[in-house]
């Protein structure tokens, strides 16, 4: 028995030591791949980042206890700089506040030009609205929400697990004000959605509903009914990830977004080429910092959320399963976009 013991410690010493030379090979392509990369770790990992007002972050528990706690973060000075800081490892987020949520958050938005932050999580689809301790409620059906994005002040699209987009009033919050299912969507696939910005002094502001199947379908706030181009992402299986599906549009680079949820990775893709074929997409950046963290071969993390810079075009934050939070920024030669 103790020649067996000792034999598993060399094998379970030996897997450590190739986790380190995985790690150490990752950072060193790092130095080539990223222009900006900060790390951080979150005392409880969350499946939502918001930016808030003054530029700083919000992040949420998503457990199934009645101590969901939702934090507003000062972000990393380095952040706030103009100059290149490189790779970064310090852990320099402050919580400004926070308070605590009764249910698991899956969503949460800031409405522009407030204090106010809005959430909602299972069991239902009712909305939660937060100002510092202060909570109320808006409408809520049987149908499970899936996200949630303000088009303006009053104006809420809201999209539903199983493929449905709906726009809402908080003026009128009794009932959504019309509903349509996304365009060409496979039956018994879990839905999230991400709305961009249209152009300046357009009413136009594009839609992109993504599958835990790995389609993309494309459309416009104006006609949600509508295709405009749709796609295949290369995903791992047809549903893994499903849990933690996220798609956003890069605020400052035409036609770019990112889906993550299917794995420890953060996928980046040019849509500009996209027509309505659903040919599968090739991404132009591949961030796989989350896949090497300590376990990460024994138990590797699934990433739970990203979001985009609003002014910075290639830097993006993503957070994973292991409490991990990375700010990175891609090399421009490494992808199209930017």
């Amino acid at each position: 028995m103790e020649a067996v013991g000792a034999a598993m410690e060399v094998v379970g010493a030996g897997e450590e030591e190739e986790e380190e030379e995985a790690a150490d090979e990752w950072l060193l392509q790092s130095l080539r791949l990223y222009q900006d990369l900060h790390t951080f770790e979150l005392q409880a990992p969350t499946r939502v980042i918001e930016w808030a007002r003054g530029n700083r972050v919000c992040v949420a528990g998503y457990g199934q206890s009645d101590g969901n706690e939702i934090l507003q973060l000062l972000p990393p000075p380095a952040l706030q700089g103009k100059e290149t800081q490189g790779l970064c490892p310090e852990r320099d987020f402050k919580v400004e506040c926070g308070g605590f949520s009764n249910r698991p958050v899956y969503s949460l938005k800031h409405v522009p030009d407030t204090s106010l932050l809005v959430t909602s999580g299972p069991p239902d689809s009712s909305l939660q609205v937060w100002q510092v301790s202060a909570e109320d409620s808006a409408s809520q059906s049987s149908e499970e929400l899936s996200g949630l994005a303000f088009l303006d002040g009053n104006t809420l699209l809201l999209c539903c697990a199983r493929g449905r987009l709906c726009l809402a009033d908080v003026r009128q919050p009794q009932s959504p004000l019309e509903a349509a299912s996304v365009p060409s969507a496979p039956c018994g696939e879990r839905w999230c959605m991400g709305v961009g910005r249209g152009p300046q002094g357009s009413d136009s502001q594009p839609i992109a509903c993504l599958s835990s199947g790995g389609h993309l379908t494309l459309t416009d706030v104006r006609k949600t009914s509508e295709s405009l181009a749709s796609a295949k992402c290369r995903v791992p299986s047809p549903s893994s990830g499903a849990e933690f599906l996220c798609v956003s549009w890069a605020p400052a680079l035409a036609g770019c977004l990112a889906v993550s949820g299917f794995d420890g990775t953060v996928h980046v893709y040019d849509t500009q080429s996209w027509d309505s074929s659903g040919g599968e997409a090739e991404p132009i950046f591949v961030h796989k910092g989350h896949a090497f963290g300590p376990g990460s071969s024994r138990n590797p993390p699934l990433v739970t959320a990203h979001t985009w810079h609003p002014q910075k075009p290639r830097t993006l934050l993503s957070a994973a399963s292991d409490g991990s939070l990375h700010i990175w920024d891609w090399v421009q030669s490494c992808g199209k976009c930017g």
